[in-house]
């Protein structure tokens, strides 16, 4: 899944959370860096992440992120760390004090949408704060999702016959 991230050419996208568009509006995005150890980071570069459950909370101070399983590196030994444990992002602090605020509010929560290495190095996560959505909410975006390609379709239909 090693792709091109949107932001930068030197950034390898290594793992989307394609359900959380589906389940949430995003209402804003931001970066986080984020603290493995070990062979975290080299199971990170073999694109072994599943994002699906993740979410990040506030806790004294610091922004955690749980529910995120990082596979144990194939040839590590012992030093191999818990595929779900919760790991620490780093964030400044008055972006953590702006999080902290805004998940207070009813509905609202931390979502991760993808990890990318940034220049081939730096494990990165985009976090977004969203609002969960209702089933009729899923139904209206999907019927407006095809909506869009079957207008796109004709389109470039239109165009072949001219």
């Amino acid at each position: 899944m090693a792709d091109s991230n949107d932001n930068d050419s030197k950034n390898i996208t290594v793992a989307g959370n394609r359900r959380a568009r589906h389940d949430f509006f995003i209402l804003e995005s931001m970066e986080a860096g984020i603290v493995l150890y070990g062979t975290e980071i080299k199971s990170v570069r073999e694109s072994r992440v599943n994002l699906r459950d993740g979410y990040a909370k506030t806790e004294d101070g610091e922004l955690w992120l749980f529910n995120v399983h990082i596979s144990p590196y194939e040839k590590g030994t012992i030093y191999n760390k818990d595929p779900m444990r919760p790991r620490k992002l780093l964030v400044r602090k008055k972006e953590i004090l702006k999080l902290h605020s805004k998940t207070r509010e009813k509905g609202l929560t931390l979502i991760p949408l993808s990890m990318y290495l940034k220049e081939g190095k730096r494990a990165k996560i985009e976090l977004a704060i969203a609002k969960g959505r209702q089933v009729h909410d899923k139904r209206d975006a999907i019927a407006e999702r095809d909506v869009e390609r079957e207008i796109a379709r004709n389109l470039r239909e239109r165009s072949k016959r001219d």
